[in-house]
């Protein structure tokens, strides 16, 4: 069981979405007590790796009401858990041409805070066209068959 806390709402829009990693992430006290009362926000963050570790960048977790000296900057870099092995694969496929590391969603499994990550592609303008016209004729036919 997994609650969802936000979606990156451009990821799939943007992006070729070819393969999905669930990380941890590493936060404080005042940020896990902002994201449960569901003020995080994905809208314009990108991931990258930087000396053998993941970082999400942009991500905005707003202050905590109550949490006054102990809240830190909305929009810092956070450190994203991955395996050792997992990064050196992730390396691999980001060397490729036009790969790169795309935050879908956060969410919790159980008692802590994942990020989905996905290994996406950029898509040119025509591919997001012919996207948005599958969407709007299967939406048509939906609306027929009732």
């Amino acid at each position: 069981m997994s609650k969802i806390i936000a979606k990156n709402p451009v990821a799939r829009h943007n992006y070729s979405i070819i393969e999905t990693i669930e990380t941890g992430i590493v936060l404080t006290g005042t940020e896990i007590k902002s994201i449960r009362s569901g003020k995080a926000n994905l809208k314009e963050s990108y991931a990258t790796i930087r000396n053998g570790e993941v970082f999400i960048h942009m991500m905005h977790i707003s202050p905590y009401d109550h949490g006054n000296i102990h809240n830190k900057d909305p929009l810092r870099d956070r450190k994203l858990l991955l395996k050792k092995s997992e990064i050196n694969r992730l390396i691999g496929l980001i060397k490729q041409k036009g790969y790169t590391l795309v935050p879908i969603s956060i969410y919790f499994k159980k008692n802590f805070v994942k990020v989905e990550l996905g290994i996406g592609k950029g898509k040119k303008l025509y591919d997001k066209r012919e996207d948005i016209a599958k969407k709007d004729a299967e939406k048509k036919m939906r609306k027929y068959l009732k």
